[in-house]
């Protein structure tokens, strides 16, 4: 009788700890998949949207602000590293990546701050990685593996300067990215400030941004001025003397 005792013992405490294990190892594997799970996409492009809206005004970036309430932006950053756009469509990878660049460029002004320009960072565009979907890239990557030949990209990207288009107040969004794309490249082809025409010496001052990636703009339309004629309302005629202004490289600071 006691043998049995001891056995039912036994076999209980066995059992209990087999059980308690297997609970621990069941708790420790659903942890790691929350902690390894993907971050939302939709959720992503909402708080994209919500931050550019709050923190950027015709065309420049309250980086103070920023630097201020940097929890909106670290939440932004973290869902950039744990995104899946693996099986994602076209439209959604172009927007996710759009919005990444201009995030991340962002966050580096601030976590640099005090700068006057993005140039005062050493390797800022062709150097430093960041965690994009769980890939180790820069933001020149972004733009030439992801973005690129698309010559509207361009005018999208912006690089934290004054001589870069116009930041826009809201994100890129998937069911609208291409709109997107030719409104912010329409908006730049008429912005006096951009496009710098001259009747009188008829001539035409364009960014370095055209000579930079001359390639995108002609293979799409054949030349510069054929791919600005395309979006602007008023062309520039073909007689016009075509000169590259300097890229202003100053803070696109508010």
């Amino acid at each position: 009788m006691l043998s049995f005792k001891k056995f039912t013992i036994a076999f209980l405490t066995i059992t209990f700890f087999v059980f308690n294990q297997n609970t621990f190892a069941a708790n420790v594997h659903s942890d790691s998949n929350e902690l390894s799970a993907p971050a939302d996409l939709n959720e992503f492009f909402s708080n994209s949207n919500t931050f550019f809206g709050k923190y950027v005004s015709n065309g420049k970036v309250d980086y103070a602000l920023i630097g201020k309430q940097k929890a909106e932006l670290v939440t932004l950053i973290n869902m950039i590293e744990k995104a899946d756009v693996s099986k994602a469509d076209k439209n959604t990878k172009t927007a996710f990546y759009l919005n990444a660049y201009n995030l991340l460029t962002i966050n580096s002004v601030v976590m640099n701050m005090p700068i006057k320009s993005p140039l005062d960072v050493k390797g800022f565009f062709d150097a430093k990685p960041h965690n994009i979907a769980g890939n180790m890239i820069t933001l020149n990557d972004i733009e030439n593996k992801f973005l690129r030949p698309d010559p509207r990209v361009h005018f999208a990207l912006v690089c934290a300067a004054i001589g870069c288009p116009k930041l826009m107040s809201e994100a890129y969004m998937p069911d609208k990215v291409q709109t997107q794309l030719i409104n912010q490249t329409k908006k730049a082809m008429n912005d006096a400030s951009f496009i710098k025409v001259d009747a009188s010496a008829k001539t035409v001052a364009i960014s370095q941004l055209f000579d930079w990636y001359k390639d995108d703009f002609v293979n799409n339309t054949g030349t510069v001025i054929n791919f600005i004629n395309k979006f602007r309302s008023t062309p520039i005629p073909a007689d016009y003397t075509v000169t590259f202004y300097n890229y202003d490289w100053n803070l696109n600071i508010k």
